[in-house]
Order: C-alpha cells, then structure tokens, then sequence
C-alpha cells in the first residue's frame, strides 16, 4: 500500500491542514516510509504469541464492581455556596 501526492493533499484538506506543494511530496515520501515498514510488521509470525498489556508480568489492579455513592458527597460539596445534607441548595428558576 502506498500513498500519493493526491492522497496526501486530500487527507491535508480534509485535516484542514494548510501543506504547501514542497511539504505535501516530502510527506508522502515519510508516509510511504511509515507504510512500508507496517507491512514489514505484517510479514511476522506471530502465531503463538500471547497478547500482553505490558513487558513486564504484572497483575492490573481491579476494584469490585459494585455502585456505591463514592463516599465523596462532603469533599464533593465542600466548595458550594450553599448546601445542606451533602446536597447543593440552588435559588429557584421556574416558578
């Protein structure tokens, strides 16, 4: 797969990026550079290979999933103007 000068100044356009007629042939040299080395990556074997979130053997930290309020209703109001029970008191708009 390459890409070519109209390519790249169709993708510029539709970016809405402004690319001069210089900038646009260098990038679509960098892009077929990018390409060609992707289908490199494409020609290994990777049958086999576990898929892995890290390079190093780690557990992710889970947390149960249940609902709970947070236990953050006071650190959560404390800054309002006005409030009472861990609830914001709001003037009335509709009448």
């Amino acid at each position: 797969m390459s890409v070519d000068l109209q390519t790249v100044k169709r993708v510029a356009h539709l970016a809405r990026i402004a690319v001069n007629e210089e900038d646009a042939e260098r990038m679509t040299g960098e892009l077929n550079a990018i390409l060609g080395f992707v289908e490199q990556l494409n020609e290994v074997d990777v049958s086999g290979v576990e898929p892995m979130t890290s390079v190093t053997p780690m557990e992710m930290k889970k947390r149960q999933d249940v609902v709970t309020d947070g236990n953050k209703a006071a650190d959560i109001v404390a800054n309002a103007p006005a409030t009472e029970e861990n609830f914001f008191l709001v003037p009335k708009v509709v009448e």
